[in-house]
């Protein structure tokens, strides 16, 4: 019988955003189940943890040529990475003419072009080693738009997209690829926001739930793809500050 602690000590996994929110809750249970996490981050103070199965490298996702060349170098470091968590973004909301040309351009780096640019990174790998997974992370912004979200929502309907084509283009390679749409989750991206999801615990998601699905994904056999999941709170309301 396999130990539920042990049962990802054959993953080793990159996570972008691991830091913090999301990023850090999957990191967590990631290492707990007996993953390597290789992290990505601007910032690792925010999340210190013994543990010699996750190693941190601070890395500005906005910066291309550099991400490429990290990435580069953690392969070679790493050679049997086989999973890619593209967890990394940040939120801001309002109206379209209101964002600068530098603040548009900064946002849909991080939000999109970052994980296009890692996912080119690391598909040569992937199909070298013969598999893998690539888990993106979307929002229920990607699946309608919303009002005073049209930068947000273009990310991640953009995001959506490359995750159901890269899906078609490396099925026969045995790479798996989802995205995970969650609703409003219960985490310091809202920090600096105008709004929150409400105190009811029903307006939020745990962020435990979404790094479970997470693990449900890398768990399941082989033959098997979950290509997309959408969560969502049982009940939607919005605190303004």
């Amino acid at each position: 019988m396999i130990k539920q602690a042990n049962i990802m000590n054959d993953k080793c996994i990159i996570v972008t955003g691991s830091s913090s929110g999301i990023g850090r809750s999957i990191t967590s249970k990631l290492l707990g189940l007996g993953a390597k996490v290789i992290g990505l981050a601007r910032d690792h103070n925010k999340f210190k943890i013994n543990n010699k199965n996750y190693v941190t490298y601070n890395i500005d996702l906005n910066d291309f040529h550099s991400l490429a060349a990290v990435t580069k170098n953690i392969l070679k470091e790493n050679p049997h990475i086989n999973v890619l968590v593209s967890n990394a973004g940040y939120g801001d909301f309002g109206p379209l003419e209101n964002f600068s040309i530098d603040q548009i351009e900064k946002f849909i780096s991080i939000n999109l072009t970052s994980h296009i640019v890692l996912t080119k990174c690391l598909l040569p790998h992937f199909k070298k080693i013969g598999g893998g997974d690539i888990i993106y992370m979307g929002s229920e912004a990607g699946l309608s738009g919303a009002k005073n979200g049209s930068l947000y929502c273009s990310a991640k309907f953009g995001l959506r997209g490359l995750s159901q084509s890269i899906s078609k283009d490396v099925s026969n390679k045995n790479i798996r690829v989802c995205i995970i749409n969650p609703g409003m989750v219960r985490t310091s991206f809202f920090k600096d926001l105008k709004f929150s999801p409400g105190d009811d615990p029903n307006n939020a998601i745990d962020v435990e739930n979404i790094s479970s699905s997470v693990i449900n994904i890398l768990k399941l056999e082989r033959n098997t793809v979950i290509d997309e999941i959408n969560l969502s709170p049982l009940k939607k309301v919005l605190k303004f500050k």
